[in-house]
């Protein structure tokens, strides 16, 4: 790993909010779209990185690669919402289901444990 490789990683570790992400990577955003949607666009963009086979090896191909994968997850979420775009798993759920248990078998419960 480059001492520019080391630098890149270094500061990618300090950004904490998506709105530090877009303005590392210099992403005109609108703040009402990203305070809604942050987490979301985060995640998205991790998603985006990780369907890479393999990362470029130079830091300025790296970069330009984030930039663009930033700038996809954030222009998901500019035409959508985070439940169509069903980024985290709990949108991706099915309803619940129903579970039955028949009058009987909780009364035959309760009569056993009485006698116990």
């Amino acid at each position: 790993m480059t001492d520019d490789d080391l630098e890149f990683e270094l500061e990618l570790s300090e950004l904490v909010s998506a709105e530090d992400f877009l303005d590392y990577f210099g992403i005109d955003y609108q703040p009402a779209v990203v305070q809604v949607n942050r987490l979301h666009i985060l995640q998205r963009f991790h998603d985006y990185l990780g369907q890479l086979d393999e990362l470029p090896d130079s830091v300025a191909a790296k970069r330009a690669l984030y930039t663009d994968r930033l700038r996809m997850a954030y222009h998901d979420f500019l035409t959508s919402d985070a439940r169509t775009e069903k980024v985290f798993r709990v949108f991706r759920m099915t309803e619940p289901r129903r579970v039955a248990v028949p009058l009987a078998e909780l009364l035959e419960g309760h009569a056993h444990a009485t006698r116990v």
